[in-house]
């Protein structure tokens, strides 16, 4: 008898020790939750977005839901997750523009990118490529580089729009080659990559996953990526150091962030969920195809990670001279 009730009481304790871990893990059941991406469907920041969306969704037991808020440079569906309630049911799709870049490209930026937000994981990095309208006389960088200075400044290059980090890295690359071209801005990556299709721009500067199946389906040419080594999805398409600008590099990353103020009981839910997507086999094979790397960080790394990549591309924009109002 004494033993029924030593192992009655026990089961219980245990029981009683798992339910505060048990009712965190379960505070999203049966809610909708929100993520903001800050440029329209099908860019690189929505590709990036939606299976994360999908596999949390499954993991929380919860209804994920995609918000596509295009403009200013991702200004503004960041501003919109800034003002939300920190409920833990808005979250943004946050990129290197929206918190690293802007802060120091706009002279007035309607949120601050460190204490409007809680940081909750980093999910991928990738490239910019320097893809090309295939009537464009370049086939390498060398060769585009000598069309710009021959052609007086008159080729156009296409972004996802200002701040974002193609835009940056073509500023970058202009510096670096002692060239010329005027910035078209668009209100995302896939309808500039529409008119870069369609012959209306000549030039892009945008991350791998968008660009990945016009380059593979001969709609467009690769010219190069920004990496520090090859993607392992076009490994004939050099590096831009390797195509004689030594050092030259720059990463796009992808990262969830919530308004400041989330409760660190839901933070520690999300943080831990989204870096456990981020390193299963299933979310790896939906995106390392598309040229992306997954790569998880979380918490006070995340923040680090982050006041690390604003020193680094705030240098980049006062250096490049690029400034929006």
């Amino acid at each position: 008898m004494q033993r029924r009730q030593f192992l009655a009481l026990a089961a219980a304790g245990a029981g009683a020790s798992l339910m505060p871990g048990l009712a965190r893990a379960q505070s999203f059941s049966g809610k909708q939750i929100r993520i903001i991406v800050p440029f329209p469907a099908g860019g690189p920041t929505d590709i990036v977005a939606r299976p994360l969306a999908q596999m949390l969704g499954e993991s929380l037991k919860a209804t994920v839901l995609i918000d596509n808020r295009g403009g200013a440079g991702g200004g503004l569906g960041a501003d919109a997750v800034a003002k939300s309630a920190p409920d833990g049911l808005t979250l943004l799709m946050a990129t290197t523009g929206t918190h690293a870049i802007n802060q120091a490209l706009y002279k007035k930026l309607p949120y601050d990118p460190v204490k409007d937000f809680t940081p909750i994981g980093l999910v991928v990095m990738a490239p910019v490529t320097i893809v090309v309208h295939p009537s464009l006389q370049a086939n390498t960088v060398a060769e585009l580089v000598a069309l710009a200075k021959s052609s007086g400044n008159k080729l156009n290059y296409g972004s996802a729009g200002a701040g974002t980090p193609g835009h940056l890295t073509g500023e970058m690359f202009q510096a670096a080659a002692g060239i010329k071209m005027q910035h078209v801005p668009y209100r995302g990556s896939a309808p500039g990559l529409i008119d870069l299709v369609a012959g209306q721009i000549q030039i892009m500067f945008d991350p791998l996953q968008s660009v990945l199946s016009n380059v593979q389906g001969g709609k467009i040419r690769a010219l190069a990526v920004s990496s520090k080594t090859r993607s392992s999805v076009l490994p004939n398409v050099p590096t831009i150091a390797e195509s004689g600008y030594a050092g030259f590099e720059t990463t796009a990353w992808w990262g969830v962030f919530a308004p400041a103020g989330l409760p660190a009981a839901s933070t520690a839910v999300l943080s831990s969920e989204i870096e456990k997507i981020v390193r299963s086999d299933e979310f790896r094979s939906k995106l390392e195809p598309l040229g992306v790397v997954p790569t998880a960080i979380s918490g006070e790394k995340l923040a680090e990670f982050q006041r690390a990549e604003l020193l680094k591309w705030g240098k980049a924009v006062r250096d490049s001279g690029a400034t929006m109002d």
